[in-house]
């Protein structure tokens, strides 16, 4: 079997619709090995706390808050940053800043990604969660766009 992306495109593991069906991909684990190295003394803390002055920007203001207390600082609790890449959006992603929105792109027949990262705005930690596929709905029949 070759790698390559055509040859994984057709491959099985297919949804309803005829493309490869998709999953949520989650980043606990290697958070985890982070903060031990860090705990460790093997990683330094201005080797994780150099997030994007636009990401403490977001998380500041349209952040949903967690119940998470930041794992180097301890002093804050973590904000939740969420970002949606994909056809048709900016380069840089739209960040998600309610429900109703992730709902909307939810609906959309593109396949799309949400990127969920935790930000702390005292230290600056910051850490990709998870991503989630969003989209992907099929289009409605011809007939019922008339």
């Amino acid at each position: 079997m070759s790698f390559s992306a055509d040859a994984l495109r057709k491959g099985g593991n297919r949804n309803g619709h005829g493309s490869v069906a998709r999953a949520v991909v989650d980043h606990r684990l290697e958070r985890r090995a982070l903060i031990n190295e860090y705990r460790r003394g093997r990683l330094a803390r201005d080797q994780l706390c150099d997030a994007h002055p636009e990401l403490i920007r977001a998380a500041k203001n349209v952040g949903a808050p967690s119940s998470v207390t930041c794992p180097i600082c301890e002093v804050v609790k973590l904000v939740l940053v969420t970002y949606v890449f994909g056809p048709r959006l900016p380069a840089h992603g739209r960040c998600v800043t309610t429900k109703a929105d992730l709902a909307q792109f939810e609906g959309r027949t593109d396949d799309l990604d949400a990127y969920v990262v935790e930000a702390c705005v005292n230290c600056r930690w910051h850490h990709l969660l998870r991503v989630l596929p969003l989209g992907g709905k099929p289009a409605p029949p011809a007939s019922a766009l008339t």
